[in-house]
Order: structure tokens, then C-alpha cells, then sequence
């Protein structure tokens, strides 16, 4: 961007058409606490040469660890071409495709990926993306409410082992709609929603019902039960996937006798780096005949005069294209970059090699937790349970010191689940995805065995360098 000088005397001008004394007065909702004070470290006046120095260095103190948490943010192996065709300049600096005679390159790029979505994941359509998985989630909910005529009870179940962000996401931006949650509990012995807990619902008119799967606790849900259950009920059915599961997995449209309704998650596992908490993307899919009251845009393919194919925006249920009271939402837009390298992603690895990843992810957690429990104290949890990518063990000890002491060897070692789930415990949610090789799965087990002996005491008088 070029930079583009104002002088003091524009400046005065500016702000006396605005009634602002000086340039501060602009920002004085924001309350003192949050503001960063001016940093010393940064003399006026100083090169590019050193400045550059300085921003690495401080990028390095982001260094990153070797991840086993997973959580619902994957380390991924990212094929090279994917960011360097992702990032060209036709792609990286692409926005809203307006005007369709100058965007065919960007819509055909959209188009192909609503395909790949709804292959995946066997549903009938799909949308150009959404923010995140969370704020999906809560999109599908409005969705479910506006496209459910028959229940006038605005009540939605969701599960407790749902990702707990995804519930505070939800609750966040549905409750100011009378909009009421209703978790359901799950089996404490399983990790798995409890299906008896749907038996009080039963006669109760009730929206639509939220199917994880996998769940939180990467335990697979018995989504046949739960989908019937909807179709029995004439309740719609809103499933929120790992899109990389359903590459090896029963996919959503596929769930009971008709699918889900709505499919929603966070396409974060296809082709998107992690880079300290961002950025994600939302997918949404859902079945032909409520695509009407689903938010955001579809690309469609058709022909122009001369019999030649092209693509246009087919539906478009935002603000900033129709009026406002007739819109689905307000928020939800194109992650386009997002969107562009999970495309190109897909398009490389195909069917079969999205399900060799997600096979090798269940392989190496497999790998770990049989590395974990196979040391002193620590255990398994949910083991009888079918389950995928992620797994929870028990330990001896505080989960939250022990990840302290594992991150000072950059080890990040797993999600404490007793933050979120009381009764869990000293349980933690561990991961490998590929990216972990068997050195690393030993090295964690090396050092988590460690930590536990000097917590519980054993190695006192034989403390290990380094802690």
C-alpha cells in the first residue's frame, strides 16, 4: 500500500469536522488496561535492516513446539504447491466476485470447491465458506430455526461433548434470539452422548438436535442412533464434522436413512497451517430443500450466449445483496485465501490420499497412547470406544503442571480436559497427526515419564538434568 502523508494542517482540519481534539480522542473507548504502552525498544529514525532484525526476533519467541494437542487445530502436512499457487497474485488479493465477467478464475475456484465439499461429505450443496466452525455452527442453528416451520419451540439439543468454544460461540450469538440451548449429558464410562437422556425429549417439541462426530473427545458418536432419532421426531439434524474424518468415515449426508440436514465444521484440517490461532474457515452444507434459508453465497455453473460455460453467483442471502430483513445473516462472508488452499489441498491429494492422512493420524494416536499408558499411573480413558485422531488418558498427576514442565522442553503435550470437564479429572486430550514421526511420540513419552517420576517424588534424590 502507499503511503500517503497528511499535513498538520489537514490533520486539524480532519478532526474539527469531526469535533475531536486530537487524534486520541478517537480511541478513547478503549479502556487504558488494553492499551500497549509505547515500547522502548524501538528507536525513531531507525534502518529497515534493523527493524527487520528486531521483528525476527520477536517471531522467534513464537516458536513453535512439537504439537500433540489437536483440539480442533491439526498440524497437517501442506504439499508446497499448495501456498505457492494459493498465494499468486490473481488468488491472494482476490475479494468478493462481484462482477462475474472479471472473476471467472476466482468463481470457478469456488465452484470446485462447493463440489469437493459436498463429495466429501455427501451432501447435496454447499456454500463458499463461512468465518469459522463455531460461528458455522451458530449460523446453522438460525438456519435450523428459520427452515423448521413445524416446531414453534425454538429449542435446539447440543451435546456437552461438543467442543466447549463451539458451545460459548453458539450461545454467544443465539441468545439474544430466544433461542434456547439444551445440552445433553454423556456417558461418563463411553465418552459418548447419551442416548437415554433423549427419552424426556421425546414428546417435546424440539428444533433440531447438534451431531458431533468425531466428538470432543475424538470418541466416535453413534450418529445413526442419533439421526433416526431426528427423523423419527421430524426434528432437524445439524452435524459438525472433522471434514479429514469423513475422508474414512461414514460422512455426514450418509448418517440414519436421509443424512443430516445441515453439515457444518472447520475446514482447517485441509491445507490450512497453524499459525498461533488462526486463521480457520467454516464450511456449511446442507440438503436441496432448505438451501433457501441457508447464509452466504453459491457458485453455479451455466452457460453464456455462445454455449460456452461459465460461472455466477446463483444465490446470494447476504445484506450486501439483498435488503437487509430479507437476509440470512449479516456476518458470514468468503474466506476466499482459506478457501483457495483447501481447494488446491484436495485437488492434490484426492479421495484416496485425504483418507491415507486420516488413516495415518488414527495410526499414530494409536501409536502414542500405547507409548502414554504404557508408563507409570497413567491410563485410558473412553478405551472401549471406537474413536479417531485424538484420544484421553488419566494422569497420576496435575495435568496442568505437567504440561508447564513439558512446554519448557517444547513439547506442547496435550489439552487439559478438567478446565472444561470437572469431572474428568486429571485427563488430558492428546493427538498425533502424520507430521508426528516415532522419534517424536518417544521423546514425549521420554520426558512426560519424567515429569510424573519427579512430580510423584520417586526421582528425588535422582532428579534428570533439566528439571
Amino acid at each position: 500500500m502507499p503511503f500517503i502523508p497528511h499535513t498538520e494542517a489537514e490533520i486539524k482540519a480532519m478532526l474539527d469536522v469531526i469535533g475531536a481534539v486530537e487524534i486520541e480522542d478517537l480511541f478513547d473507548e478503549i479502556p487504558a488496561n488494553l492499551r500497549s504502552e509505547i515500547t522502548d525498544d524501538v528507536d525513531l529514525g531507525i534502518s529497515e535492516m534493523e527493524i527487520s532484525q528486531i521483528m525476527q526476533k520477536r517471531a522467534l519467541q513464537d516458536s513453535g513446539g512439537i504439537c500433540f494437542i489437536g483440539a480442533g487445530a491439526y498440524e497437517h502436512h501442506i504439499p508446497a504447491a499448495v501456498w505457492q499457487i494459493a498465494t499468486r497474485g490473481e488468488f491472494y488479493t482476490a475479494y468478493t466476485p462481484y462482477q462475474a465477467e472479471a472473476s471467472q478464475g476466482t468463481l470457478q475456484l469456488l465452484y470446485e470447491y462447493q463440489s469437493m465439499m459436498t463429495a466429501l461429505l455427501a451432501m447435496e450443496v454447499s456454500n463458499a465458506s463461512m468465518y469459522d466452525g463455531a460461528s458455522a455452527l451458530a449460523e446453522a442453528v438460525l438456519m435450523a430455526v428459520r427452515a423448521n416451520r413445524k416446531s414453534k419451540s425454538r429449542k435446539i439439543l447440543i451435546p456437552q461433548t461438543l467442543h466447549p468454544a463451539y458451545r460459548k460461540v453458539v450461545k454467544n450469538i443465539v441468545q439474544y434470539q430466544k433461542i434456547e440451548m439444551i445440552e445433553l449429558p454423556f456417558d461418563i464410562a463411553t465418552g459418548r452422548t447419551d442416548l437415554t437422556a433423549l427419552e424426556q425429549y421425546q414428546k417435546e417439541d424440539i428444533c433440531a438436535l447438534v451431531i458431533n462426530q468425531p466428538n470432543f473427545f475424538g470418541v466416535l458418536e453413534e450418529v445413526d442412533a442419533l439421526t433416526a432419532w431426528t427423523e423419527d421426531k421430524e426434528t432437524l439434524a445439524i452435524g459438525v464434522v472433522n471434514p479429514l474424518a469423513m475422508a474414512l468415515l461414514k460422512p455426514a449426508g450418509e448418517w440414519g436413512t436421509n443424512g443430516v440436514d445441515i453439515c457444518v465444521g472447520d475446514g482447517q484440517p485441509l491445507g490450512i497451517p497453524l499459525a498461533s490461532g488462526g486463521p480457520f474457515y467454516g464450511f456449511m452444507c446442507c440438503k436441496q430443500k432448505i438451501v433457501r434459508q441457508m447464509p452466504g453465497r453459491i457458485i453455479g455453473k451455466t452457460v453464456d450466449l455462445e454455449g460456452k460455460a461459465g460461472f455466477t453467483l446463483t444465490l446470494q442471502a447476504r445484506e450486501q445483496h439483498i435488503r437487509r430483513s430479507k437476509a440470512t445473516s449479516n456476518i458470514c462472508t468468503n474466506q476466499g485465501l482459506m478457501v483457495t488452499g483447501s481447494t488446491i489441498h484436495m485437488a492434490m491429494l484426492g479421495a484416496q490420499g485425504l483418507a491415507n492422512v486420516a488413516a495415518s493420524c488414527h495410526n499414530k494416536t494409536n501409536q502414542l497412547v500405547e507409548s502414554l499408558t504404557a508408563l507409570r499411573g497413567v491410563k485410558p480413558v473412553f478405551e472401549k470406544s471406537p474413536h479417531f485422531h485424538e484420544r484421553v488418558i488419566q494422569l497420576p498427576i496435575a495435568p496442568q503442571k505437567a504440561l508447564k514442565m513439558m512446554a519448557a522442553h517444547n513439547i506442547l503435550g496435550g489439552y487439559d480436559l478438567s478446565r472444561d470437564y470437572p469431572e474428568l479429572k486429571n485427563s488430558l486430550l492428546v493427538c498425533a497427526t502424520e507430521c508426528r514421526t516415532t522419534d517424536d511420540i518417544a521423546n514425549y513419552t521420554n520426558k512426560l515419564e519424567r515429569v510424573i517420576d519427579t512430580q510423584m517424588g520417586a526421582a528425588c534424590n535422582l532428579r534428570p538434568e533439566g528439571f
